[in-house]
């Protein structure tokens, strides 16, 4: 097999259908073989009894049906882990992406990308809601990830299944693949693509989901700069923290010993204090930090490098 197309899927009965038969048309036209993996994520509706229905007639279908309602994070690790293809390829049920991009996509992985980023160049979404909250989102991602993209919210995205294998999805971390691959050493490269106004049902996201991401996006840090030593991030916070708690400490000694400056009423001790007390606690958090890490890496077995080939 050498195409999967990974579709996460919740409560999408009326779009499904015309999805899975423009699907067809460009699979048609392709010349690799190739699966269409529709993974249901607990849809209420008649979604599944639909997709059942198409299976009869569209043999590439593989139908993945989850428990529960576990999130787009979650359906797309279950596509991923049960895609057959050497290329996978993401892209949402709602008809808002264009199947006829992925010829495009395809081509451009050509170039020897190992992920490729659809951008929504023209995108069909309201200005305040969606557009530009995704604005500032892709611009501060670009910025800490290092990882520059127009558009990490774009599912319209092609990757190489050896990439997909170098690490695990959890939370809401599939707006981050592109710079999780990056960090395991894919070369990432952004096409833009078609974007089409909704037609049915209504978004599953909403401005809310802003926090979410901010978080998701430190998280994203940690493991992109400090997952391997953490005490480079928290000791050195910590040692800023505790040096100018300590020398701010001298200053106020200095000031009582030599000055007769008063220290009692004054906060200016019980701070400095405070800082360097912040600073011990930050460099045990180090340290702790590292014990795990090899302890997580030893029992595991989880290798500190991935090999691309070997000649």
């Amino acid at each position: 097999m050498n195409l999967s197309i990974v579709i996460p899927v919740y409560n999408e009965e009326e779009s499904i259908r015309i999805l899975c038969n423009q699907l067809k048309s460009v699979l048609d036209n392709l010349e690799e073989s190739a699966e269409i993996v529709i993974v249901d994520d607990g849809s209420t509706d008649n979604t599944y009894t639909i997709l059942k229905d198409i299976k009869k007639s569209v043999s590439e279908l593989k139908i993945i049906r989850l428990r529960s309602n576990f999130g787009q994070t979650a359906a797309l690790s279950a596509g991923f882990n049960n895609a057959a293809g050497d290329i996978v390829i993401t892209m949402d049920a709602d008809l808002q992406n264009d199947p006829h991009d992925i010829p495009k996509l395809l081509k451009k992985m050509e170039e020897g990308y190992d992920v490729v980023s659809g951008w929504r160049k023209d995108r069909k979404d309201p200005w305040l809601s969606r557009k530009l909250p995704s604005f500032t989102a892709n611009k501060i991602i670009s910025w800490f990830t290092g990882v520059r993209l127009h558009d990490y919210g774009c599912t319209l995205k092609a990757y190489r299944k050896e990439v997909l294998k170098d690490f695990e999805l959890y939370g809401q971390m599939h707006r981050f693949i592109p710079a999780l691959a990056k960090w395991v050493g894919a070369k990432v490269g952004e096409v833009a693509v078609n974007h089409y106004p909704r037609k049915f049902g209504k978004s599953k996201y909403g401005i809310g989901r802003t926090v979410r991401v901010i978080l998701d996006l430190i998280t994203v840090k940690f493991l992109l700069s400090y997952s391997s030593s953490p005490i480079q991030i928290f000791g050195l916070i910590g040692l800023l923290s505790g040096g100018i708690g300590f020398a701010w400490t001298v200053l106020l000694v200095i000031e009582r010993m030599f000055f007769n400056m008063p220290l009692g009423g004054r906060p200016a001790l019980l701070l400095a204090v405070l800082l360097m007390f912040v600073g011990v606690q930050l460099v045990s958090i180090g340290l702790l930090g590292e014990l795990l890490i090899r302890i997580y890496h030893e029992s595991q077995k989880k290798p500190i490098y991935t090999v691309k080939e070997i000649l």
